[in-house]
C-alpha cells in the first residue's frame, strides 16, 4: 500500500507564484518535494485555505499530488497576522475529510498548529518542517523591521513539543531547534532540500538567455531574485551598487541589476526602490515582476552572479537554482546558505552585511569574467548532487521511521499510541491567545 500523506500549508498555497505576497521558497519546497514523493510511490494531498480565487476544491498538481482547498474564514487574501484565528476553523475543516492518511506533514508554524490538532484527531503521527523560526529571525532583524510576535514564539514551542519528527533543512537549523526550542535530538532529522534539475540547468548558455530577455550581451549583470522585504536584504544590494559605482564609476555604462520579485508587506515607496532613488542608482536597476520557474531559469542563466544578501535564510533555494543554471552566487553566510554555496568554489560568502564588502566582491567579479566562468562550471556539478529525488528518499525514510515507532504497542492490549516521543522539553506554560482557543481544547 502506498504512503498517504496529508501535507499542510495554512497561510500560502502551493499554487501561488513564488516571489509574490507570502509565497517563496517554502512554496517551491512543498511542490517539488510532493512531486518527488509521488514519483517514489507516495500519495500526497496538499491542504491549503480557499481564498476565493476561482479555483476548484481539488486541483491535480501532478500524478499522485493534489491540492485541496478548505473553507476557513473569509474567502479572500488575508494578512499573515490574521492567520492564527483561522487555524482552528482550518483544522476542523480538515478533520471532516473522509480520506484517511498515514501521517501529517506540516510546513511553517501555523500549519504546525493545525497539524497537531489533526494528528490527535486522526490518531496519526505529525512530521513538521519549520522553514523559518521566530527566534532566529528576531536575532537578525533589519533596522526598523518588525520582530516576530511572542504569539508565534509560543506557537513554535508547542509545535516542536507536539511533533513526532522535526525535519530541518540544515545542521544549523537542527541546532537552533534544539538550543532555542528544546527539540529532542533523536527526533530532529536533517533533510537537505533539492533543486529541480529538469527546469534549472545551463541550457543554451548566457548569451542566448540574454537575447531572449533583451539584456545587453556585454553587460555585467548581478541578479536579485526574491521577495522585496527587509529580511532578504535588498537594501544591502542597493547600497553595495551605490558603493561600487562610487569606487568604479566607469562600470555604470555596463552595469545592469535586475530585481526579479514582488513586495511582501512593504509599499514601493518605503522599499529598496526609494533607497535607490536617494542614492542615485535607479538607472542601473531594473524592476521585474515575479516569473514562472521556466522563465526564472533564464534570468539565472543570463546573470553573471546571483546576489543573496539575506539577514536570515533557512536554506536559500534560489542559490541552488542559480548554481544549477551555471551561475555563481554572492551570498550572506547565514542560515543554510553556507550549505547551498561552496565558498570560493561555486560562489562567495560574506560574513555580515557591510555593503562595502559586497561592492568589493562585485567589483572583483566584474573585473575577472574568467573567475565567474570557472565558479559557474563548478556550481553546476555542486547543484547536481542535490536533487529533489534524494530529498524525497530521505523524507520517506523519516516517514517510515516515525510510523514504525508510533505503531508500536506500548500498553497491554496493543493499543496504538501516537506521539510517544513527545516527552521532551515542554512548551511554555502560557497558552496561545487565540479568541477560539477553547475550540482547540475541545478538539
Amino acid at each position: 500500500m502506498s504512503l498517504r500523506v496529508a501535507m499542510l500549508s495554512v497561510h500560502t498555497s502551493p499554487l501561488h507564484q513564488p516571489g509574490t505576497g507570502d509565497a517563496g521558497g517554502m512554496n517551491v519546497y512543498m511542490v517539488e518535494l510532493s512531486r518527488a514523493l509521488a514519483e517514489q510511490g507516495a500519495e500526497v494531498d496538499l491542504f491549503t485555505r480557499c481564498r476565493g480565487e476561482g479555483l476548484p476544491p481539488l486541483v491535480e498538481l501532478a500524478p499522485g499530488v493534489r491540492v485541496r482547498h478548505l473553507h476557513a474564514g473569509p474567502r479572500r487574501a488575508l494578512p499573515k497576522e490574521a492567520m492564527p484565528d483561522l487555524v482552528v476553523p482550518f483544522s476542523l475543516a480538515l478533520l471532516k475529510e473522509e480520506r484517511r492518511y498515514d501521517l501529517v506533514h506540516s510546513h511553517y508554524w501555523l500549519s504546525g498548529q493545525a497539524g497537531r490538532i489533526a494528528s490527535v484527531g486522526w490518531r496519526i503521527p505529525l512530521v513538521h518542517t519549520a522553514h523559518t523560526l521566530a527566534r532566529v529571525k528576531n536575532a537578525s532583524l533589519a533596522a526598523g523591521d518588525t520582530p516576530e510576535p511572542e504569539l508565534r514564539v509560543r506557537g513554535e514551542h508547542q509545535v516542536v513539543s507536539a511533533a513526532d519528527r522535526l525535519i530541518a533543512n540544515t545542521a544549523d537549523e537542527a541546532e537552533a531547534l534544539r538550543s532555542l526550542y528544546g527539540a529532542a535530538g533523536e527526533r530532529t532529522e536533517v533533510v537537505r532540500p533539492g533543486v529541480d534539475l529538469r527546469t534549472f540547468h545551463p541550457g543554451d548558455g548566457r548569451a542566448a538567455a540574454r537575447a531572449r530577455l533583451g539584456l545587453p550581451a556585454e553587460a555585467f549583470v548581478p541578479l536579485y531574485a526574491g521577495r522585496i522585504q527587509p529580511l532578504k536584504g535588498p537594501d544591502v544590494l542597493v547600497r553595495a551598487v551605490a558603493e561600487l559605482l562610487r569606487e568604479s564609476p566607469e562600470l555604470r555604462r555596463r552595469l545592469l541589476v535586475p530585481v526579479v520579485g514582488g513586495h511582501s508587506g512593504a509599499t514601493r515607496e518605503g522599499s529598496a526602490w526609494q533607497l535607490a532613488a536617494e542614492l542615485g542608482v535607479t538607472d542601473v536597476l531594473r524592476s521585474c515582476p515575479p516569473v514562472p520557474q521556466e522563465r526564472l531559469a533564464d534570468w539565472y542563466r543570463a546573470a553573471d552572479v546571483l546576489v543573496v544578501p539575506s539577514r536570515s535564510e533557512s536554506f536559500g533555494l534560489v542559490a541552488l537554482e542559480a548554481q544549477a543554471c551555471g551561475t555563481p552566487v554572492l551570498a550572506a553566510a547565514v542560515g543554510g546558505l553556507p550549505t547551498a554555496v561552496r565558498d570560493g568554489v561555486t560562489g562567495l560568502l560574506v560574513r555580515g552585511h557591510d555593503p562595502a564588502e559586497y561592492a568589493r566582491l562585485l567589483g572583483g567579479l566584474a573585473a575577472r569574467p574568467e573567475r565567474v566562468g570557472a565558479m559557474g562550471e563548478a556550481a553546476v556539478g555542486h547543484a547536481r548532487g542535490m536533487s529533489w529525488r534524494a530529498s524525497a528518499a530521505r523524507t520517506v525514510e523519516v516517514y517510515r521511521e516515525v510510523l514504525a515507532e508510533t505503531r508500536r504497542p506500548v500498553f497491554p492490549g496493543g493499543e496504538r499510541v501516537v506521539g510517544q516521543g513527545r516527552r521532551h522539553a515542554p512548551a511554555p506554560a502560557a497558552p496561545l491567545s487565540w479568541r477560539n482557543e477553547k475550540a482547540v481544547a475541545q478538539v
